[in-house]
């Protein structure tokens, strides 16, 4: 694999993420330049869809701002085991019941 295959790889893994966490190009591209990234941000839409290549420093600039980005977002919801549900349940109950002792005289 030659370099500009190389950076394609890395470009596409990049764009991915970006889709996958529907972070805009606008965002990424002020994160980007706030880490002193010197291209433009037509630069950075033609490195990501293939057309132009970036020297690895800039490449990895584009990348920190994306992770970035991606732990600034809200955690997922995950599925809860079946366990899991249970034991909430039997919380909510324990909770709902020292609520109502507290109320009483």
């Amino acid at each position: 694999m030659d370099a500009f295959d190389e950076s394609n790889v890395h470009a596409q893994a990049i764009r991915k993420a970006m889709e996958e966490s529907r972070i805009p190009l606008g965002e990424v591209w002020m994160r980007y330049f706030s880490f002193t990234g010197t291209a433009g941000e037509y630069e950075i839409d033609a490195y990501l869809n293939g057309s132009l290549e970036l020297p690895a420093y800039e490449r990895d600039l584009l990348a920190h701002a994306v992770n970035e980005l991606i732990n600034e977002l809200p955690p997922r919801r995950k599925a809860p085991y079946s366990d899991d549900e249970t034991n909430a349940s039997a919380e909510r109950e324990r909770s709902q019941e020292d609520s109502a002792s507290e109320d009483r005289p």
